[in-house]
């Protein structure tokens, strides 16, 4: 089996088809389907958060068998992505696109979940860097994630009332019964 780095590749990868947008549309479907779940495990294990659709990245492309995927195939593939609420395009021209390997509220249930499991609740917890960098968050999916992902789970912990987030600062502070509370 083919490696990327530590990242092992399924097989569909040495198969030059794959890198072609099929023009069947059950094959077409099933081959998004392979890709999407490719991605997601990629961008999961790897921690990638924006994939840019003119840039080299390391899944479009497979020097072994001399193929890669044109801006069309990209474009379908994370599009498809996209429509199951799993990415963003982060601008209209569809240059750049922001993979949510959990959805916003999954992202607020981990944030919830670590907050409980080293006891923040109370007080002041922590900046958004050290959320995103700490010590208690390594080993953790909040270690390294996405600065726009974790900003958009935050503004939705806030807007749901479980936190006050303080911009200035950059800190997020405890709201009676921070983080406690069902939604």
């Amino acid at each position: 089996m083919q490696k990327l780095g530590e990242f092992k590749l399924p097989n569909f990868f040495n198969y030059p088809p794959y890198f072609t947008l099929q023009p069947v549309r059950e094959t077409r479907e099933k081959q998004i389907q392979l890709w999407k779940e490719l991605l997601i495990d990629f961008c999961r294990t790897q921690k990638v958060f924006v994939i840019g659709l003119e840039e080299d990245f390391p899944l479009f492309s497979n020097p072994a068998i001399e193929r890669s995927l044109i801006h069309e195939a990209r474009e379908a593939f994370l599009s498809a992505y996209v429509s199951d609420g799993r990415a963003e395009w982060m601008d209209k021209g569809h240059r750049k696109c922001l993979i949510l390997r959990h959805r916003i509220q999954d992202w607020t249930d981990l944030i919830v979940n670590f907050v409980k499991e080293y006891g923040l609740e109370d007080s002041v917890m922590t900046t958004v860097e050290e959320i995103r960098s700490g010590t208690e968050s390594r080993g953790t999916e909040l270690h390294g994630m996405d600065r726009t992902v974790l900003m958009r789970a935050l503004k939705l912990l806030e807007h749901k009332g479980n936190l006050r987030y303080l911009r200035e600062l950059q800190l997020m502070m405890k709201v009676s019964n921070f983080l406690c509370k069902p939604p």
